[in-house]
């Protein structure tokens, strides 16, 4: 599935330039040139293999039928999850762990056109590499990820971040560690050390083998890695597993995971949408944003087939506000918005009293806990991420829940704003 560099001076005009070839990316462009649409995608790497570990609740993949459905492959492994906080609670919701190979086969698309560069520029007609050469387009997609390559609004200051460091082991060594569950969420402080609060993440991956990650939700800035190595080691240690059976120091047993979790908005130019991580996708609570870049890619898609005759009669303005609606509109921003607020106040909060804050949400009814984790609507529906009456329940059965000492740090978060981590 290598890349098809075509000769840039016979490059005609597409229906859509995609920018970024992962997952976001091809996403958008499988499911538009499975409508007829003309596409060209255009990374500097496009045939690298993926490597991150995905995650999304299950009934959030497209399934079945369908031009965008995937094959039942894409799932590696899938199970109910359990959170444990001060408590132990088992989520209803099944929780599906993706194959990641399996995904990057079933994303592409012979049809689509792929160029090897880096788009620099991107504009009412079309994008510009790096190397100079121009690709036309009738409109183009920004997948390029948290870096927002064609935003003209440039993010100051630090970025909170989620970092992870995992180690893989078989599912018998596993089981000591987890008693066989699908553990989304373990804040006990196994590992034995003062500091910013961290929990235990751990997913079968399928075929015997099993991630057991230390992770750190969010952070200004990120927690350092060899930290979070140093909290896992102890952690497992701590479960009674021995140094032999934490391979945290072979390369082919670890994942490391950083990426930004408050990216700002996309200020898009004339002709240019934003989808993935650009948008932003990224749920700011839990890091998810595979799914929704998922369902983004089958909206815009079905909006950009809805017109045929749209490349003769609307601009290129025109194209590109329909498609921002379609992935996205100004419900889907406040959701997000409401979603940064709720990180805020996590940036806030004393490191000791995290778990209890989170035990609070995880004893929320599923209705409202569902909303704000981002794994369905109202009424069982896919439109949570716009769903802001559902947000604003949730948020307020959140705070019902809490202690007046949580509730205090709660207001604090939501008026002051964006804060950097605190020490004890």
């Amino acid at each position: 599935m290598g890349p098809r560099d075509g000769h840039r001076a016979e490059l005609t005009r597409a229906d859509l330039l995609v920018a970024g070839g992962g997952p976001a990316g091809w996403s958008a462009a499988r499911a538009c040139a499975r409508r007829g649409l003309d596409v060209v995608l255009v990374d500097p790497r496009p045939d690298r293999a993926w490597r991150h570990t995905y995650g999304t609740w299950a009934h959030e993949l497209p399934r079945g039928a369908g031009p965008d459905a995937l094959p039942d492959e894409v799932v590696a492994a899938h199970d109910v999850g359990w959170a444990i906080a001060t408590r132990t609670h088992r989520l209803e919701d099944e929780y599906a762990v993706l194959d990641t190979a399996a995904l990057q086969r079933a994303l592409h698309d012979d049809g689509v056109r792929v160029l090897r560069g880096k788009v620099v520029a991107a504009g009412p007609g079309g994008a510009v590499l790096a190397d100079g050469t121009e690709v036309p387009a009738g409109l183009v997609a920004d997948a390029t990820g948290a870096v927002q390559a064609l935003t003209t609004r440039r993010r100051t200051g630090r970025r909170a971040e989620q970092t992870a460091v995992g180690v893989v082991v078989d599912e018998g060594t596993a089981a000591r560690v987890t008693g066989g569950r699908l553990v989304f969420m373990d804040w006990r402080p196994l590992h034995g050390l003062p500091g910013w609060p961290t929990f235990l993440y751990a997913v079968p991956l399928g075929g015997g083998r099993v991630l057991l990650e230390e992770t750190s939700l969010a952070r200004r800035p990120g927690l350092p890695l060899p930290e979070l190595a140093d909290r896992l080691r102890r952690r497992l240690r701590a479960a009674g597993l021995r140094d032999a059976e934490i391979p945290l120091d072979d390369p082919a047993h670890v994942e490391h995971v950083r990426f930004p979790v408050d990216t700002p908005d996309h200020r898009s130019p004339a002709g240019v949408v934003a989808l993935g991580a650009a948008a932003p996708f990224v749920h700011p609570a839990t890091g998810f944003s595979v799914a929704r870049s998922l369902r983004a890619a089958t909206r815009l898609a079905d909006a950009l087939v809805t017109r045929p005759d749209d490349c003769a009669v609307v601009d290129a303005s025109g194209r590109a506000a329909r498609a921002r609606q379609a992935v996205g509109g100004g419900r889907a921003r406040v959701v997000h918005e409401m979603r940064r607020r709720g990180l805020d106040v996590l940036l806030r909060l004393p490191p000791a009293e995290v778990p209890e804050f989170f035990e609070g949400f995880f004893s929320l009814p599923a209705r409202p806990r569902r909303a704000y984790l981002g794994s369905c609507g109202a009424s069982g529906s896919d439109r949570s991420d716009d769903d802001v009456a559902e947000s604003v329940r949730a948020m307020m059965s959140v705070f019902a829940r809490l202690t007046p000492r949580l509730r205090g740090h709660l207001v604090v978060g939501t008026l002051c704003g964006p804060g950097d981590a605190q020490r004890p």
